[in-house]
């Protein structure tokens, strides 16, 4: 997979970053009052490349720990970042000028990410087999 090339957690986040700028880019032009949906994807957007370099921090960290140590560790970590989506959904929700919807679909960058460059790659590869 070519996103896990060189600083695979940097690719990651700028991809997420500059997917998060089109999609802003399109409310922009579709909605005549865009502002409610841009917050809502920054703010869903930020929240996940943070939980994102949480989770790297956390896994680099594990590797290094005694064995013992290791579950609590990576399940205490885990809950925390689902404490912060879990406030920041309920953020979104109660505040009116953030839109709930785009804040989820911030939520998801990260993995929007990941998915497209596999199903990239794979269509890549098909192509260059279909060629040779």
């Amino acid at each position: 997979m070519k996103i896990l090339e060189g600083n695979y957690q940097r690719n990651i986040i700028i991809r997420a970053l500059l997917l998060a700028l089109i999609l802003s880019g399109v409310c922009l032009i579709v909605f005549p009052n865009p502002k409610e949906y841009i917050y809502g994807l920054a703010f869903g957007t930020s929240i996940n490349v943070l939980n994102f370099k949480l989770m790297a921090i956390t896994m680099e960290k594990a590797v290094h720990m005694p064995q013992s140590r290791i579950k609590k560790y990576v399940m205490g970590n885990y809950s925390v970042r689902y404490i912060i989506y879990g406030i920041m959904l309920s953020i979104s929700a109660v505040a009116d000028y953030i839109n709930f919807f785009a804040a989820v679909v911030g939520i998801l960058m990260v993995k929007i990410v990941i998915l497209s460059a596999a199903f990239y790659d794979i269509i890549l590869d098909a192509l260059h087999k279909k060629t040779k």
